[in-house]
Formats: structure tokens, C-alpha cells, sequence
């Protein structure tokens, strides 16, 4: 199997996003300063995913359809599945998640109670933000913790799907969302 990358840069109403896919599919969608950027000789279209992506910015596509090749230790992986099945426009808190986790993948000795901030850094190393939807977990209290686009990016993502507080106006924002 080859291991050969390739990547681009989609220019979303939320900042410029890195695109990063290998033979299996997308590895990687980041947000600027948040990955080391591959050489330009690697850098090719990714049609299938930036079509999605700009159907999505629009409101016009709810569930992605783009083969994923995300690489990390079999809890994070586990996590990082549950996030798909979080639905557009709903959120889930750190602990809904964790109890949606196969607690065989937790350390031994972990109680119940610990498994959200476990799953909270699983959440946080999510190579494919926006596709494989980590801005939809939030703190129990209904708070916006944690994003590594920072707080404003999962804000502006959240009313885009009519999850946060609505704000119709989200687009008109964007650039001051930079």
C-alpha cells in the first residue's frame, strides 16, 4: 500500500482549511497553524471533499459522504466514530459521549465519572474536524468548551446547523470571525 499524500486548501466562510488524504481517504482537515503543511509538490484538488464542504457552509448538505483514513489509538478511533453518529443540528455533552464509548477501551481503573475528560482529549485530537463533527460535543452545563479552531469557529459552525444560539446572520460575521 502506498503511503502517498496529497492536500489542499479550501477557503470556508470560517477561515482556511487544510485538506490532507492518503490512498484510504481524508487524514486530515485543519485549521491554520494546526498541522505542518505537506511539500507543494503534494498539493492536488480535492474535488470530492471541497464540493461537500461548500454544500455544507451553504446549509444545503446535513451528512458527509468522504472516505476517511484517520489514524490514531483505538479509543480516540472509537471516539471519533461515536462523533458520527451525533446528528446535525443536536449536541451531545463529554459525558453522553463516554457513555456512548465501549468502556473495554477506557484504562483500567478509570471510573465512570473520569471516561468525559477522556473522551474530551480523544475529541480534541479529531484529525478531520467539520466532517466528523467534534464542534457538536459540548460541556454538560450546555457551555462551549474546547475547540481547536477556537471557540468562535464552533459557535459560527453550531448556528450553522441551528444548534447554538441561532444567529441567522452567521455568514455576514465570517470575516470577523478571523
Amino acid at each position: 500500500m502506498s503511503s502517498a499524500v496529497i492536500w489542499d486548501v479550501y477557503e470556508s466562510p470560517i477561515g482556511l482549511l487544510t485538506l490532507i488524504a492518503g490512498d484510504g481517504g481524508l487524514r486530515g482537515l485543519w485549521f491554520p497553524g494546526k498541522t505542518p503543511v505537506p511539500p507543494e509538490s503534494a498539493r492536488r484538488p480535492l474535488p470530492a471533499v471541497t464540493e461537500q464542504l461548500e454544500a455544507y457552509f451553504q446549509g444545503e448538505l446535513r451528512a458527509f459522504e468522504v472516505d476517511l483514513d484517520m489514524r490514531g489509538p483505538a479509543l480516540d478511533r472509537e471516539v471519533w466514530r461515536r462523533l458520527l453518529d451525533i446528528p446535525y443540528g443536536r449536541t451531545e455533552s463529554y459525558g453522553e459521549l463516554a457513555a456512548r464509548a465501549d468502556p473495554e477501551l477506557f484504562p483500567g481503573g478509570i471510573e465512570p465519572w473520569e471516561r468525559a475528560r477522556i473522551v474530551g482529549a480523544a475529541n480534541g485530537r479529531n484529525p478531520v474536524s467539520i466532517i466528523v463533527p467534534c464542534h457538536r460535543v459540548i460541556g454538560a452545563d450546555g457551555s462551549l468548551t474546547g475547540y481547536g479552531g477556537g471557540l468562535h469557529r464552533k459557535q459560527a459552525l453550531l448556528e450553522l446547523e441551528g444548534s447554538g444560539r441561532p444567529d441567522p446572520a452567521w455568514k455576514t460575521r465570517q470575516t470577523s470571525l478571523l
